[in-house]
């Protein structure tokens, strides 16, 4: 076996340091917040945390800025977004070095996490000149009806570690050009990348001249977070994280009727019929299950697979599953870095000894690597685990590569396990059956906001409205007319004709 050297934590620490140099963020030292680096376990700073006193005025400062903000045309808020994404270009390579040493992504991956962000800047400012209404035919004559859509206010972002940089680009660029403004609250496992973008923003409102507080950044825990839900200054919420927090977020926003958007969890499950490409399938499972240690909302987690041709499909699985490579993410041979901490690990532990119990069967995997080199590092094994019909865990979800294998007989059968979960994120269905096809993407197939044929459910383009229904929560972000999440509607009526004419043909005089 090839002998694997991780780069120790002080390494680490001169990558992040230069990086920030190159990127011009001032790190303020202090209490509160740790950065640390899932690749070695080790501790690379302690940062300054928000107070939460300061919450109050950073809401306040965001509000002020909406009120100028909302009146400056659209096309010139793009200008903004614009910026943003050329700066982005400019670091691409020193953004994504500090996604790898914060979540243990390997390179490509991170890498391409950043071209998302630029995707969805470019995105944007298309978008700033089609912030389009619409005119209604009206009953009435000499009247005009229409809808305009208008800025929606303050825009609270909770972000979670996974895609620490993407997500919040995601809202960003397209609350800024919709005319809100930003009060983030990231992950604080992910500090140094949240400071490198909100840096970058703040240097494209300082070229551009944009109000200073268009982007406010809270660097906390929960409890910061918790203020921005239940402050009603803020008008929407967007937060992606767990089902349990979204259970939380959600009717908190609700009572202060506010708005929410949320982005939880996903259980996605793949379908591979009798007729699939099996070497595309492989392929595209063993990223959408392996890619990103599991830790993807849309991670593939359960694999239902025709009994005619299961075996095949499992034996091409747990070949390859043994030899991904694991270990350092920035080696350029790694597929497979670091759980993101102790805890992740645990979970996994628990959920496969909770499939063991259910009487699942560990094909491969699940075993961890590197604990001698980096006892505070989590580097897992990807796991396939055959479970029958009625086992319970495959309903949970499992932040973690654990692939749960069940098979099936008929069609109906495949799409009842595929929406037999709470969650609705993504699925796919690998066939060359054009009805098979048809039928998983209608409205009586998968049930969930994601519906791939012959593609993994790993992947999302920018151009798409992202989201999940069921308790992955019904928000949609990104692409497609999710824009109408960030701003208020407006039905217009006006008269010009100089009669004063009654709706229904009422009278009234």
């Amino acid at each position: 076996m090839t002998t694997i050297v991780l780069p120790s934590t002080d390494d680490l620490r001169k990558v992040a340091i230069d990086v920030l140099a190159r990127m011009d963020v001032q790190l303020e030292e202090g209490g509160g917040v740790q950065a640390r680096t899932p690749i070695t376990g080790g501790r690379l700073f302690d940062l300054a945390a928000t107070a939460p006193a300061a919450v109050d005025d950073t809401v306040q400062a965001a509000h002020e800025a909406f009120l100028s903000w909302r009146t400056v045309p659209a096309p010139r808020r793009g200008e903004l977004v614009r910026r943003l994404g050329e700066l982005l270009r400019v670091h691409k390579g020193d953004l994504a070095e500090l996604i790898t040493i914060e979540t243990g992504k390997i390179r490509s991956e991170a890498l391409g996490e950043v071209q998302e962000m630029i995707d969805i800047c470019d995105f944007a400012v298309g978008l700033s000149r089609q912030l389009y209404g619409r005119t209604i035919a009206s009953e009435r004559p000499g009247h005009r009806l229409s809808e305009t859509w208008h800025p929606l206010g303050v825009v609270g972002v909770i972000s979670a570690f996974n895609f620490p940089a993407a997500v919040w680009s995601w809202n960003v660029a397209v609350a800024l050009v919709c005319g809100d403004t930003v009060v983030w609250k990231p992950s604080e496992l992910t500090p140094l990348t949240s400071l490198a973008c909100d840096r970058l923003l703040a240097r494209a409102i300082e070229e551009t001249g944009a109000p200073r507080d268009v982007h406010r950044l809270l660097l906390a825990g929960r409890a910061i977070g918790e203020r921005l839900v239940d402050d009603r200054r803020v008008a929407l919420v967007s937060a992606t994280g767990s089902v349990r927090m979204g259970r939380e977020v959600g009717p908190r926003v609700a009572a202060r009727f506010g708005r929410s958007l949320l982005e939880l969890g996903g259980n996605n499950a793949a379908i591979v019929a009798p007729s699939a490409d099996l070497d595309l399938a492989v392929s595209a499972v063993v990223f959408a299950a392996a890619g990103t240690a599991g830790q993807r909302c849309t991670t593939l987690r359960r694999l239902i697979v025709h009994t005619d041709v299961v075996d095949s499909v499992m034996q091409r699985l747990v070949a390859t599953f043994r030899t991904l490579p694991i270990g350092d993410p920035f080696d350029a041979g790694t597929l497979v870095g670091p759980l993101i901490s102790r805890q992740a690990y645990q979970t996994m532990r628990d959920a496969l000894e909770t499939a063991r119990s259910e009487g699942g069967e560990i094909l491969v995997g699940g075993g961890r690597r590197l604990a001698d080199e980096a006892p505070d590092a989590f580097y897992v094994e990807p796991a396939i685990v055959g479970v029958s019909g009625q086992s319970g865990i495959v309903r949970e979800e499992t932040f973690a590569p654990i692939l749960y294998l069940q098979t099936y007989r008929t069609f109906e059968e495949a799409i009842a396990l595929n929406n037999d979960v709470p969650q609705g994120l993504s699925s796919s269905v690998f066939t060359r059956d054009v009805q098979e096809a048809e039928r998983f993407t209608a409205a009586d197939g998968s049930d969930c906001g994601i519906v791939n044929v012959n593609v993994g459910t790993s992947g999302a383009e920018i151009g798409g409205a992202f989201g999940g229904e069921k308790e992955t929560g019904g928000g949609r972000e990104s692409g497609s007319d999710s824009w109408r999440a960030y701003m208020r509607r407006a039905t217009s009526t006006v008269n010009y004709s100089g009669h004063l004419t009654l709706a229904q043909d009422v009278t009234f005089s």
